[in-house]
């Protein structure tokens, strides 16, 4: 899963996002409300955990244009100093899905994050079944024949967007957006690098599914007799 980390202290920032790198997630960082709010317009994240004290646009009004730009689902935990009740409440009723103070435990927030991805009607809530292959976004899972599938975050994440569309096609660019933060450098064939690996775990564990390369646009699961002729 892709969140959005917003947070203007810089220590703070690259602790959060280690941790949560290193918990699994694509993390892309910013340190701007406008840098945010333009963020959730090119990249459709799972999850955001935001600041409220930011330069050029206070973070309350970047949750107010996001739930205005965007479909209420996009989880979102404020992380802030601001421990007053009040401030509090005008958090979750401008839309929060939670609500940090700082100073916190990372693990908390970690713990935090995951509960409100798996609440009903968050993408990261769904389980997909396609053949004898299950795929579980909220634990972060895919099972063949009820056994865990052992899969790199970002095989992970590739199989999650292909399931999700299944049996449509996932472009190539949306997907190097959910695989890499942007400020990574990629390479032409990183995507292709990442299907390929999946590819040979899913046909070790004779999996009832396949990637289909669909030249020029992007990829797509195949089910079944289906895999078999591609």
């Amino acid at each position: 899963m892709k969140i959005l980390l917003v947070e203007d202290n810089d220590s703070l920032r690259q602790i959060v996002e280690e941790h949560m790198s290193r918990a699994g997630f694509v993390v892309d960082t910013v340190a701007d409300g406008e840098d945010a709010i333009e963020a959730t317009r090119r990249v459709d994240y799972d999850g955001m955990i935001l600041d409220l004290g930011l330069p050029s646009l206070d973070g309350m009004k970047v949750l107010q244009r996001i739930r205005l730009d965007r479909d209420r689902a996009l989880p979102v935990i404020i992380m802030t100093a601001r421990d007053d009740v009040g401030d509090r409440i005008a958090g979750l009723n401008t839309g929060a899905d939670d609500y940090v103070v700082k100073p916190f435990d990372i693990l908390e927030l970690e713990a935090r994050l995951r509960a409100v991805l798996r609440r009903p009607g968050s993408r990261a809530s769904e389980m997909i079944e396609i053949g004898n292959v299950l795929v579980d976004f909220g634990g972060n899972d895919v099972r063949i024949g009820g056994l865990s599938m052992d899969l790199a975050r970002r095989e992970l994440i590739l199989l999650q967007e292909l399931a999700r569309i299944f049996p449509g096609v996932v472009a190539k660019d949306s997907l190097e957006d959910k695989l890499y933060t942007h400020d990574e450098f990629v390479t032409a064939n990183a995507v292709e690098a990442v299907v390929s690996r999946l590819r040979k775990k899913l046909l070790a564990v004779n999996a009832d599914i396949g990637i289909s390369t669909v030249r020029g646009i992007g990829y797509r699961l195949l089910k079944g007799a289906e895999r078999e002729l591609d």
